[in-house]
């Protein structure tokens, strides 16, 4: 590439070779013989008197060394500019190739779209104005650059293959092997079921700022094909989620032909219970684990809220339906009862059925000898909360939070929650949080024991990222713990990154949110239970 400042330096170099040149030889006659040392042949010379004192009246050669230092500037100048070339030069070819990979990758994308293409279904759904034609199947991965007119459901419509699409394309061949039952989501607006939800638009006429009809915003799961993949997951050490997983798994396989997966101590359990439990499927290692969610059309967990917990962090990324079945000691999030399981998952498998998303927090461990940012730990994911505390320092915790790069505050006392609006009901509760629900995006601010009297809860919003640092001038050290467990040090200038996943974790609900989050903090928490006031007595 033709750059004009390298001619200006080359033609400067020319000029000043010239100069150099002209002003060293012009001293000396060309026609006197030179050797090697470059002064004229003095035996020569001497053969003629003359000769002799005319040479030696001669002024001695000037400036020489200033010459040949303006001359060795010039030659760097022109060493540097063939470098900048030079770079240039390679920086565009990589930039070739990076572009020819990435069409080479858009290329054999399309092409394996275009061969699974006869495999892919239907869409039924319809709204108003839009109609869904030719769904692929959810265990199909989405063209991240497509254009949104181009996904199945468009505008208005939430498919399957959205949710649980992962970002890193699979072979074709375990694509096939992996098919997955699709389904479909609306909202239910105002008691009604539509694939079209109704937005909440603002009105500005005349200078007046309005809002028009605000609508309900439950979520309904329809399935397009029957599921035929189930993951069971377990509280682990009771006699009683043993044996009616034992119940259910026989009941999937014989009445509902369904596929059966478990985790591996399970089917030794089974197994060693009776033979004929060879059937279930496991996992051997953590590379099935991370392909588990395309091949589970739906999770089911025995257990409380731990097992929900348990069950969201096996799935690094996107997440199946939930149905929980209360087999615990707090059921906020075990809507369905394990005594009336056949009728459950019959009118689950039937559908559509009503769940709650409930968001999940990314958080990145960036430690003081990172270079930047982008040098971070593996994000963990988190269903309720993250906890910054103390751990066993005889001094308070001293931390600085940011939001979104704004400083906060700075917290002195035992510790920090950050929390999900599905974990308000957890620790943060417990640390005078407020309880959210589930549905309303947003994440808690929450302080462990503050030495303050007006450091008070905060909620934020959801697009916001929360940056939490270990100042260097903190007496101690400070504990990260991310849902009760894998907890990590932070040392003076470590710092805690967190926002919203997206992918949150979608739980069956038994009959809406709504309904499912008050009665959960009615009958978990006996919430503003006390005796009535007997009607006899004083009026006014």
């Amino acid at each position: 590439m033709f750059n004009p400042e390298d001619q200006v330096t080359a033609d400067k170099v020319n000029d000043a070779a010239c100069t150099h040149s002209r002003r060293t030889t012009t001293k000396v006659p060309l026609s006197q013989p030179f050797v090697g040392n470059g002064f004229p042949d003095l035996v020569t010379a001497l053969d003629s008197e003359k000769a002799a004192h005319e040479f030696l009246q001669q002024p001695p050669v000037r400036a020489v060394d200033d010459h040949l230092i303006e001359f060795s500037e010039a030659m760097r100048t022109v060493a540097k500019a063939l470098r900048r070339v030079a770079e240039g030069k390679a920086a565009a070819q990589e930039e070739a190739a990076e572009w020819k990979r990435k069409y080479e990758l858009e290329r054999a994308h399309n092409l394996r779209l275009n061969h699974i293409a006869p495999v892919a279904e239907v869409c039924h759904c319809t709204s108003d104005n839009d109609k869904c034609v030719n769904q692929l199947d959810q265990s199909m991965v989405p063209n991240p650059v497509s254009d949104q007119s181009d996904r199945c459901c468009g505008k208005h419509g939430i498919c399957s293959h959205e949710i649980l699409g992962d970002e890193v394309a699979e072979p074709i061949e375990r694509t096939l092997a992996a098919k997955k039952a699709s389904f479909r989501l609306a909202w239910g607006c105002n008691g009604e079921k539509s694939g079209q939800h109704k937005h909440e638009i603002v009105s500005f006429e005349k200078g007046n700022i309005t809002t028009a009809e605000r609508s309900s915003k439950q979520i309904l799961l329809k399935w397009e094909s029957q599921p035929k993949n189930v993951l069971i997951l377990t509280k682990p050490n009771s006699k009683s989620v043993r044996a009616l997983c034992a119940a259910m798994v026989r009941w999937l396989k014989e009445e509902r032909s369904m596929n059966v997966f478990v985790e591996p101590r399970v089917k030794i359990e089974l197994v060693t219970e009776a033979l004929d439990y060879n059937f279930v499927q496991t996992w051997e290692d953590d590379d099935e684990i991370r392909l588990l969610h395309t091949k589970v059309d739906l999770v089911i967990t025995l257990g409380g809220d731990g097992t929900v917990l348990w069950a969201a962090s096996m799935f690094k990324g996107p997440v199946p339906p939930v149905i929980s079945f209360s087999l615990g000691s707090l059921g906020f999030m075990t809507p369905f009862h394990s005594e009336h399981y056949r009728d459950s998952l019959d009118s689950i498998f039937k559908g559509p059925i009503s769940i709650t998303l409930r968001n999940r927090l990314q958080c990145h461990v960036i430690r003081d000898a990172a270079k930047n940012e982008l040098e971070t730990e593996d994000p963990i994911l988190v269903l309720n909360e993250v906890t910054i505390d103390r751990g066993i320092s005889s001094y308070l915790t001293y931390l600085e939070c940011y939001c979104d790069n704004s400083f906060v505050t700075c917290v002195q006392g035992d510790g920090l929650i950050l929390s999900t609006t599905s974990g308000s009901t957890a620790y943060s509760l417990a640390a005078g949080g407020s309880m959210v629900h589930p549905q309303v995006p947003g994440i808690l601010f929450t302080p462990i024991c503050p030495h303050s009297l007006s450091f008070r809860p905060l909620i934020l919003p959801e697009y916001v990222a929360i940056r939490v640092q270990v100042p260097f001038n903190s007496r101690g050290q400070a504990w990260a713990s991310f849902d009760g467990k894998d907890r990590k040090q932070l040392a003076p200038g470590d710092a805690l990154i967190c926002s919203i996943a997206p992918w949150p974790v979608p739980t069956a609900c038994q009959v809406d949110s709504t309904n499912d989050f008050l009665r959960s903090i009615h009958e978990g928490l006996h919430w503003n239970l006390r005796k009535s006031q007997s009607f006899d007595g004083p009026r006014d």
